[in-house]
């Protein structure tokens, strides 16, 4: 289990890709999510997780050329948009993302979300760009147990990874078991229920283990299997999210936790979202 900040999980093809990362949805473009990415780099973060859609691609590739580490120790994360899906489309899409976050290629590309009657000819356009080796990994955003039947029935390469939204309000243990016989490394946006941590159980851990709710929950990923990635702008914030390795969740507590599960989904609903 995740002991340092640099600690890895192995996807399904070799690549190496940190626990824990920065995730920078609704981080502005320019100065803010220069700071943040910047900012989390020097205080140890090696995975970075933007999209298209955030409009920040820039601004993410400038922190990782000014913050003079090498490249190859970023894991450096974007996804294709809805409407750019389709194999064409996909492609222009890659390119235009990898053009703004000046890189000469990406660690993990992600299908943002399961647009029907797309998403396999968008799967196949990662394939090709996997093959070409401009991608390290390839995986999906989003997908529900039957998104990733369908894709597999007919794909050459298995996701790597599947970015959902997961926290102790929405376990979605049937998904995170279905991955796992895959080997489909779970990973978890807004682990943090978007400040929603008010929640008596956390604050009695948070007691008990001397940390903060915010830290339980992101502990509680990780014990999980779970690859998370919090976003902050905020220096104090980003210390304290990563202080996450040096106190281990017993199993009577970790079970605890999954038990406050009441399927709730703070963000879309990947079955009744309108695409």
């Amino acid at each position: 289990m995740a002991k340092h900040i640099a600690d890895y999980t192995v996807l399904n093809n070799g690549v190496k890709m940190p626990w824990f990362g920065l995730g920078v949805w609704k981080t502005k473009e320019g100065e803010e999510v220069e700071y943040a990415v910047s900012t989390a780099l020097r205080l140890g973060y090696r995975s970075i997780d933007t999209a298209a859609i955030y409009g920040n691609e820039a601004g993410v590739g400038k922190a990782i050329q000014r913050s003079g580490i090498p490249r190859e120790e970023i894991f450096l994360t974007t996804k294709v948009w809805n409407a750019d899906q389709g194999y064409d489309a996909t492609l222009r899409a890659f390119e235009e993302s990898r053009q703004k976050l000046g890189v000469s290629y990406v660690d993990l590309y992600l299908i943002h979300w399961p647009v029907k009657g797309k998403y396999k000819e968008t799967w196949k356009a990662l394939e090709k760009l996997y093959k070409d080796g401009v991608v390290r990994a390839i995986g999906v955003s989003n997908f529900q147990i039957h998104h990733l039947q369908d894709l597999m029935a007919d794909s050459e390469v298995v996701p790597a990874v599947n970015q959902v939204e997961y926290h102790p309000l929405l376990t979605q243990k049937e998904l995170l078991a279905f991955c796992r016989d895959y080997r489909i490394q779970l990973e978890a946006w807004s682990p943090l229920m978007q400040g929603n941590l008010d929640l008596p159980l956390l604050k009695e851990l948070g007691q008990k283990y001397g940390k903060t709710p915010a830290q339980i929950v992101l502990r509680w990923d990780l014990q999980n299997g779970v690859v998370t990635i919090p976003k902050s702008v905020n220096e104090n914030r980003l210390k304290e999210n990563a202080d996450i390795f040096d106190f281990e969740l017993s199993q009577e507590d970790m079970e605890k936790i999954g038990q406050l599960n009441e399927n709730k989904r703070f963000g879309p609903d990947p079955d009744n979202f309108n695409f």
